[in-house]
């Protein structure tokens, strides 16, 4: 090459590793503190920080357990249960403990008033294969998991179809059993619980069937024991979900010897680093406990308000009305095309209720429960228990059996106790008054209103909200040719 070309390519060469070279140098560096929701965080090129690094395990950690919060409600739901019975009341696995009246109840969330419960637990692992012998009669129930899915519904809603049989469960990932003339389901879950309710109109006659319910293990089937029945007797105690620490040892204490589905490793993955894994003590240090603590405290404010201010669509009932549904997801808890699980719909009904089954889906015509809530009025304002309201049920409602109106308190979700007694009124109550078309007028208010016959008593500086339930449903409210007409606050 002749030595000017060389020259020039020379030149041009340097000229563009200069150009490059500015242009590079006039690329802005990374800033020192990026402003954020969470404040300015500090970087030292582009690393974090220590105080950076702290500051964003910390917020990535409470969220996730906030998160976890909302997810754990049923399994928190079931074992707050399941210490209730074992440690207050003293009851065993197989034991059948008889919620019967308002003082019975009144630890229990949402809680209907009218029927007799009765509530039993179980633990395959431990005990093997469970026996349920269910008597013809009117009940209406089931066994579910641990994370309260029905395993199979009893009674009324079940397979016998209120005739009566004999069920054996399984436990996971047992052998298969030959046993002519029992109808076999199988448990996800080593803990479960057995729950039914007595629906005769005769409250004698309801617990006599609910006690022929016989619980014991196949093992014993040659010579099976007599259940025991232990009433709650009034004694107090409380089953809601925790919204402190406590929330987090309960959930670490039942997964202490339990499967974990494939859906909910993500969320113990999620938890691990706060100390949380199934089979594993629960024993947070001082950070965890902490953040495990604040998040309980969000997590529940969270679920309150997924609750009673739903935006799930579809939950209201009628167009233009504050009737909402209680139960929006599906028994397995996921949504009908299987691609997610059914959060929020799921975190609303286990913060405010237990249980589950085919029967309380509000599905099936003419058997099972429907359960409409309601805590706005009709003008959309949240319930006051300082205000006077009325509740018109119009006349031939849509059951086979009965239709009740419960108030429960919005905080607690236990049911609003005041001197009247039981918040609570339904269309079994003898002295019910209806109107001359057949309608039903109900009030609401902390001082019966004149003439009032139909009065539930409210408390003043209380919040509170409605569930409407109907046993029996029937076609016209499948068609919604009957509708329910909002609560209307009353002007003084």
């Amino acid at each position: 090459m002749k030595p000017l070309l060389i020259r020039n390519s020379l030149i041009a060469g340097l000229a563009s590793l200069s150009l490059f070279s500015g242009v590079q140098a006039k690329q802005p560096a990374a800033p020192d503190v990026q402003q954020t929701r969470l404040g300015g965080l500090q970087w030292e090129n582009g690393y974090p920080s220590k105080s950076t690094v702290q500051k964003l395990y910390d917020e990535l950690d409470f969220q996730r357990a906030t998160q976890a919060y909302l997810w754990a409600l049923p399994a928190v739901g079931f074992k707050t249960l399941y210490d209730a019975q074992a440690k207050t009341f003293g009851a065993r696995n197989g034991d059948v403990v008889l919620y019967q009246t308002l003082k019975d109840k009144a630890g229990m969330l949402t809680p209907n008033i009218t029927t007799l419960y009765a509530f039993s637990f179980w633990d395959l692992g431990k005990q093997g294969p469970l026996v349920v012998e269910v008597p013809a009669g009117l009940t209406a129930g089931g066994v579910m998991d641990i994370w309260q899915q029905p395993i199979t519904d009893m009674g009324q809603t079940g397979p016998d179809k209120g005739a009566g049989g004999k069920y054996l469960i399984l436990p996971p990932g047992s052998p298969e059993i030959a046993a002519p003339g029992f109808r076999i389901v199988r448990s996800p879950s080593n803990q479960i619980w057995f729950g039914t309710r007595g629906l005769d109109p005769d409250k004698a006659a309801a617990e006599a069937t609910v006690r022929q319910h016989r619980l014991y293990g196949w093992n014993q089937r040659a010579n099976p024991p007599v259940s025991a029945y232990i009433p709650v007797a009034g004694r107090p105690w409380q089953s809601a979900q925790p919204a402190t620490l406590d929330y987090w040892r309960l959930l670490s204490e039942l997964y202490a010897n339990e499967p974990v589905a494939p859906r909910d490793r993500m969320m113990f993955g999620m938890l691990a680093p706060l100390g949380i894994m199934a089979g594993q003590p629960f024993s947070p240090d001082a950070r965890q406990a902490k953040l495990l603590t604040e998040s309980a405290q969000v997590g529940e404010l969270m679920a309150r308000t997924i609750a009673f201010d739903k935006r799930t669509p579809g939950a209201t009932v009628y167009p233009g009305k504050h009737w909402e549904y209680a139960v929006l997801f599906d028994l397995d808890q996921e949504s009908p095309d299987k691609r997610r699980v059914q959060f929020d719909e799921r975190a609303s009904w286990f913060y405010e209720a237990i249980g589950m089954s085919s029967g309380m889906q509000g599905r099936l015509l003419g058997f099972g429960q429907v359960y409409l809530e309601a805590s706005k009025d009709k003008a959309g304002r949240w319930l006051d228990g300082g205000k006077t309201y009325r509740m018109r049920v119009p006349a031939n409602p849509p059951v086979k059996q009965f239709w009740s109106v419960t108030l429960y308190d919005n905080v607690s979700r236990g049911p609003l106790i005041t001197d009247q007694g039981a918040a609570d009124l339904s269309s079994r109550k003898p002295n019910l008054v209806a109107n001359g078309d057949g309608s039903v007028d109900v009030f609401f208010a902390p001082v019966q209103p004149a003439g009032a016959s139909n009065w539930i008593k409210t408390t003043p500086g209380k919040g509170w909200f409605a569930y409407f339930r109907f046993y029996g449903p029937t076609e016209p409210y499948f068609s919604k040719a009957w509708q329910l007409n909002d609560i209307e606050v009353l002007k003084p």
